[in-house]
């Protein structure tokens, strides 16, 4: 059995809401790791040691994030966590603080990157939760100069107004670039809030008109590139509704239009 070691130290941590963080990942040798692509995703472990010392070696307890930050970014992995509180590792994690010692694969991992699309497309990256983590990374690599994409859409889903976690950057980033759009929507948030955003679905935004109010463009099957990501009922949901509009599900051998992460 492989004796593990630390070998990773947590460098930064945003707290959005109790349950809800932005955690920065430092590796102690970051070799290649940093070369990865966007919308990929790295395994995160807490080292649980043996409670009697003649037991085997210590274990991990593992799950896998997508990456948020950007490639090349050398102040660590950002990861976009949120506390599963019956969960196995998010609530030893979320124990953990700046400087505290964790295990990371140095391996990265995953296919739902950008490779398959067409250049000039328009990208409508819809998210629930922490699904946002694979589309916030492909922004910040290749949004600065000569973008890939006609134009970049995220659509995030969430419950309550405090689970819309990078929201200020996104609002900040909607509103100096052009080329870029964030269209928000509730399910949980009660009635009475301040919150003056919309209410719903993630997949009524693409059939009541807001798309292309917000985009100003038609939400089509020759012009845009629908990616999803989180909540496995959404990822259905959208998938259908995407299919009966003419949309296609992207296979290796048979190119299309909809691609897909699920979050479990």
């Amino acid at each position: 059995m492989a004796e593990y070691q630390h070998n990773a130290t947590i460098v930064a941590r945003e707290d959005f809401n109790p349950e809800l963080s932005a955690i920065r990942i430092q590796p102690d040798d970051a070799g290649t790791i940093y070369d990865f692509d966007p919308g990929q995703y790295a395994e995160v472990a807490i080292i649980e040691p043996p409670l009697d010392p003649s037991a085997p070696p210590a274990k991990l307890v593992r799950r896998q994030f997508s990456i948020a930050s950007a490639k090349g970014d050398t102040r660590g992995l950002e990861f976009y966590i949120v506390l599963v509180r019956d969960g196995y590792l998010t609530p030893k994690l979320w124990k953990l603080g700046v400087g505290d010692r964790i295990w990371m694969n140095p391996k990265v991992k995953g296919k739902f990157t950008l490779d398959p699309v067409p250049p000039g497309k328009d990208l409508v990256m819809i998210a629930t939760g922490t699904g946002l983590a694979p589309f916030l990374s492909m922004h910040r690599t290749y949004g600065q100069e000569n973008p890939p994409w006609r134009r970049f859409t995220i659509i995030h889903g969430a419950r309550y107004e405090r689970d819309l976690g990078y929201r200020r950057e996104l609002e900040d980033l909607a509103a100096s670039d052009p080329h870029f759009f964030y269209i928000s929507s509730l399910t949980r948030e009660p009635e009475g809030s301040t919150w003056q955003g919309r209410r719903g679905r993630v997949g009524t935004i693409l059939t009541d008109g807001t798309y292309e109010k917000v985009v100003g463009s038609a939400f089509v099957p020759d012009d845009c590139q629908v990616f999803l990501c989180g909540n496995p009922a959404m990822i259905d949901e959208t998938q259908t509704l995407l299919e009966s509009r003419g949309f296609q599900l992207h296979k290796k051998k048979e190119p299309g239009n909809i691609h897909i992460e699920r979050y479990w």
